[in-house]
């Protein structure tokens, strides 16, 4: 190994192939050092800021990966408009702390002859999976035991926000004895309320009024649940009509158990709200806990 090559510790690099990658977490790892992952599709905002900020308090090396990944999209349409933003990005993780960013090509992660799927039942069957497709969540589950896979990190770290993916990753994780632990920490929130995404940037500003309605619903059934309510129904009529009302229109608003995703019919510790609705042509989605005991 050169002083220069990818493995040099210390010296903030970007590297493109799994190779590379492990050539440049290799000194770390045979000095024991924790190693932090944090994957991303970029459009880095302040939410995957405080995801990496998280790991580098935690571990010595910190990989930010930045793949778009094809494999998760059902629209070919919202995959051609995802935004781009590498070099920016780039600077971003490096700035919150990572040591690494890991940005390959689709080329690198599905290479000719690519023919593995990684297929989890159950948690993915509703909500998200009814609405964006069966493929959605294979998409997800082999990408990231790709990047585990490729990574190696002790934890890996994801947001809150996107509640059920969580779960799935948690899921495949425990059935394939991956060795990476998997944290979630909390949502980030703009000062009103409005989980970041990177879909934000596309909302005007009338939408980005009526985008609010999906946290002051949430926000509305927790406050409801510490008044008493228990019946999930009644909850996810009421958060509907705060939706409607708003202008946004209602994929799903349910109560749920937070590892299953199955329905719930009243309020028991841990239970979580999730909610997709679309403002004008942007996609959204949030959650909240309703009760923490």
């Amino acid at each position: 190994m050169t002083g220069n090559g990818p493995a040099e510790r210390g010296r903030f690099l970007v590297v493109r192939t799994v190779a590379e990658l492990r050539e440049r977490l290799l000194p770390a790892r045979l000095a024991g050092e924790r190693i932090g992952f944090v994957p991303t599709m970029g459009a880095l905002h302040d939410g995957h800021l405080e995801l990496i900020r998280g790991a580098a308090a935690e571990n010595g090396e910190v990989v930010v990966s930045i793949f778009v990944n094809p494999t998760q999209f059902n629209d070919p349409a919202d995959l051609a408009s995802y935004p781009r933003t590498e070099e920016r990005d780039v600077e971003l993780a490096r700035s919150a702390g990572a040591t690494a960013v890991f940005a390959p090509s689709a080329g690198e992660m599905y290479p000719a002859g690519f023919s593995t799927s990684v297929h989890v039942t159950g948690v993915t069957e509703r909500w998200e999976g009814a609405s964006r497709g069966a493929a959605h969540f294979d998409g997800v589950a082999v990408v990231v035991t790709k990047l585990l896979s490729a990574v190696g990190a002790d934890t890996a770290y994801f947001g809150q926000k996107d509640a059920q993916q969580v779960a799935v990753v948690r899921r495949f994780a425990t059935d394939l004895n991956l060795p990476t632990r998997i944290r979630s920490l909390p949502t980030v929130r703009d000062a009103d309320g409005l989980a970041l995404s990177s879909r934000n940037v596309r909302l005007s500003a009338d939408d980005r009024e009526a985008a609010l309605s999906l946290s002051r619903s949430l926000a509305g059934a927790r406050r409801r649940v510490t008044e008493g309510e228990t019946d999930t129904a009644v909850l996810a009529a009421e958060a509907s009509r705060i939706l409607s009302d708003a202008g946004a229109s209602v994929e799903y608003w349910a109560v749920v158990d937070p590892v299953t995703f199955e329905p719930l019919d009243a309020i028991v510790p841990g239970t979580l709200a999730i909610v997709a609705a679309r403002v004008g042509d942007v996609r959204l989605i949030d959650n909240a806990v309703l009760s923490d005991d």
